[in-house]
């Protein structure tokens, strides 16, 4: 029994050490990627809210890094088709920075489950990128950054992450 659990323990140990070597190789990577279309792009600020498109974040990784590279307050726009995402790896991040989630797609059954307890505003589903941006706005306040990072596959209701990340950035241009 002893010599299991010290395997056990053992597992635990080089799981936690490759989850770290992944998460640098993802941050490694995305940062040679910064400033790119739909990749942690600026699209405006409006009333002291700063928008971020980061469309192509279509993985649990790439939200990861996103999420850690804000230093305000977030209101995150998440969801489409779950590729049977992890967003364990999300909740710390979540707990720490995110104020407000807005989910676009269908089925986000696992998002709220995973993240309903862990936002202090409100978490919601949209129907579509004109409506997430909207409720958005009513969770953001100047200072705010209102992030797309959508950790899922973008073919639900867009024709692409470049159809989605457009689609945001239209709505966001709309804003008053």
């Amino acid at each position: 029994m002893e010599n299991i659990d010290k395997l056990k323990s053992s597992l635990a140990q080089e799981e936690k050490k490759m989850l770290q070597i992944r998460r640098e190789l993802v941050r490694e990577s995305l940062s040679d990627n910064l400033n790119v279309e739909h990749r942690l792009e600026l699209v405006a600020e409006k009333n002291g809210i700063s928008y971020i498109n980061d469309s192509k974040s279509s993985d649990v990784d790439s939200t990861w890094f996103a999420l850690e590279k804000m230093t305000k307050p977030i209101v995150w726009i998440v969801g489409g088709v779950d590729k049977g995402n992890d967003y364990s790896l999300l909740l710390d991040l979540v707990k720490d920075r995110v104020k407000a989630i807005v989910c676009l797609g269908k089925e986000n059954n696992k998002l709220f489950s995973a993240f309903q307890f862990e936002v202090p505003m409100m978490i919601i589903d949209a129907d579509s990128m004109a409506e997430a941006v909207q409720l958005s706005n009513v969770a953001a306040k100047s200072g705010d950054v209102v992030l797309l990072s959508p950790a899922c596959a973008s073919y639900e209701m867009f024709e692409s992450y470049e159809d989605r990340g457009e689609q945001f950035r239209n709505a966001v241009q709309l804003i008053k």
